[in-house]
């Protein structure tokens, strides 16, 4: 199922109950209806066994080959999810390499500069002394204190000049380390943005492609409505005709509109909505943290080893929240995340959450979201052992310890 155009419990149940009404009264049909049965077909096949027995295996093959048009579609849309996801990989290996580049350039630096001040203060020892041949002649001239005395002297302003000679060569070592770690960092960020392109065109490439899956399994399901009731209709040997059978129909449409109207009138309740801190944060699932943000060796095939996000041991099917509110930038497959929805909140921050069920997302891209508001529900597809939550924080797209950040606004994981 793909699911990832519905906006909420409540809407989706009207529009459902839309959608079925409309059909069953034949107030609809669908934009290619030359192709498809109309209802004049099925009343004249009901007039004779022979007709009446082709136009259900006509009907039969139809629906058939409208569901293998939904998975081919579907298939397309896990395809581009998977390269989205392998792409969005890459970047991150390009990002965690550039950051960890820059990072010891940055000590090497800081190095190079202490070694630095340190033989200045050194060299301003040796130069208040007279300087190295000056400082020895000094010692022999002003020594008063015997030749066990004048040694040592000796030997400390000998040990002096070596020092000072070790650390400027230290600091010299640790600048031209420093220049190539950070030659190499900057090599690494100009890799690090051109896979930031490719990942940011491949999950353009994958909103299409859900996108068209999505149409094509409403058109799919809108019409299928009507060819599965042309079909009931043609085995039904109570009703005469097509209008009997619909008057019957008729009375199953209101007890529809019915139930819609009773599911949306009691969806209001507190379980739509997560608990919100005083920064305006909310937890995005609860239940145990099952895994952190880090390595994590010997991971299994399709596993990443460097975790981006943190696991949240949520049960199936429960509700998972925005963590705060922002836009929806992606909702869909996604590889080995499984069903994924990322949302953009603005000055650089994102959230992802991943391994939503099957038919579980419940935004679609370009939605406003409120903070705590209801966008998913807890699966375990994609690259998944159990049911759980794993929950992403990005800043600038370079993934971050989620547990730290939502600790300071107030809404401590697990």
């Amino acid at each position: 199922m793909i699911g990832v155009r519905v906006r909420a419990h409540v809407r989706r149940l009207g529009a459902v109950a839309l959608v079925v009404a409309a059909v069953l009264v034949g107030t609809t049909s669908p934009a290619w209806a030359v192709d498809y049965p109309s209802w004049d077909d099925v009343q004249n096949a009901k007039n004779n066994e022979t007709a009446k027995q082709a136009e259900i295996v006509r009907i039969e093959g139809l629906i058939a080959e409208q569901q293998k048009q939904v998975e081919a579609a579907q298939a397309v849309a896990d395809q581009r999810g998977a390269e989205y996801q392998v792409a969005q990989d890459a970047f991150d290996a390009a990002d965690f390499k550039a950051t960890s580049l820059q990072q010891q350039a940055d000590a090497s630096q800081a190095s190079a500069d202490h070694a630095n001040a340190r033989a200045g203060l050194l060299a301003a020892q040796l130069y208040r002394s007279g300087g190295g041949a000056e400082l020895s002649a000094n010692l022999f001239l002003e020594n008063s204190g015997g030749a066990d005395q004048l040694l040592a002297r000796l030997g400390q302003a000998s040990k002096l000049t070596q020092i000072n000679e070790g650390v400027y060569a230290a600091a010299l070592a640790a600048k031209n380390t420093a220049q190539s770690l950070t030659d190499q960092a900057a090599v690494a960020r100009d890799e690090r943005e051109k896979l930031r392109v490719e990942a940011e065109k491949k999950m353009q490439e994958a909103i299409a492609a859900s996108d068209a899956a999505q149409q094509v399994l409403a058109d799919q399901q809108a019409t299928n409505i009507m060819l599965e009731q042309q079909l009931e209709a043609l085995k039904d040997v109570t009703a005469k005709t097509t209008a009997e059978y619909q008057a019957g129909v008729e009375a199953k449409r209101k007890a529809a509109e019915a139930a819609a109207a009773a599911a949306a009138a009691g969806s209001g309740s507190s379980g739509d909505w997560g608990q919100l801190s005083d920064q305006g944060w909310a937890v995005p699932a609860y239940g145990r943290i099952t895994d952190t943000y880090g390595y994590r060796p010997g991971q299994p095939a399709g596993a990443n080893a460097f975790h981006r996000g943190t696991d949240i041991g949520a049960s199936c099917s429960s509700d998972i929240y925005a963590a705060t509110g922002g836009t929806v930038t992606y909702a869909g497959p996604n590889g080995t995340y499984g069903n994924f929805v990322l949302i953009d909140h603005g000055s650089g921050v994102s959230t992802g959450y991943a391994h939503i069920r099957s038919g579980g997302i419940f935004v679609g891209v370009g939605d406003w979201v409120d903070a705590g508001q209801n966008i998913a529900s807890v699966g375990s597809t994609g690259a998944s052992t159990g049911c759980h939550l794993h929950f992403e924080v990005r800043i600038n797209g370079s993934a971050i310890d989620a547990e730290p950040f939502m600790r300071d606004r107030g809404a401590e994981l697990g």
